[in-house]
């Protein structure tokens, strides 16, 4: 099993800029992919971006590309997404959650899961 937790959400103004982490433990060597999702009140969870756990291949959802950019810091074993230009669609709480497996934007592929964190983004 895989411990995540997730940091670094909070309000901001549309146009502005926030960052999450997302920190792993546990049994990470049974994973290859870290990925973000958002799930807003009422919505289905949403996938946002994607990296491999080497961080040699990033994955990007449509609404946030150009936007949004993960990373990942391979001695800190964290993950990172950038998220700029933000609008008040990208409110939501954002999970962070890892996998073994290419499919990166079905939710339900993912093996474990953070308890996510608060992004709002007020007009």
């Amino acid at each position: 099993q895989v411990h995540l937790e997730e940091s670094g959400g909070g309000w901001v103004q549309t146009g502005g800029s926030l960052r999450v982490s997302c920190a792993a433990s546990g049994h990470t060597a049974s994973t290859n992919i870290r990925g973000w999702f958002r799930q807003a009140p009422e919505k289905e969870r949403e996938f946002v971006a994607a990296i491999s756990e080497d961080g040699d291949r990033t994955f990007y959802g449509e609404s946030v590309t150009g936007r949004f950019t993960i990373s990942k810091d391979n001695a800190k074993n964290t993950v990172y997404l950038q998220m700029n230009d933000l609008i008040p669609e990208d409110t939501a709480v954002y999970y962070c959650g890892v996998k073994f497996g290419m499919d990166v934007k079905g939710a339900r592929s993912y093996s474990d899961w953070g308890r996510g964190t608060q992004v709002t983004v007020s007009s």
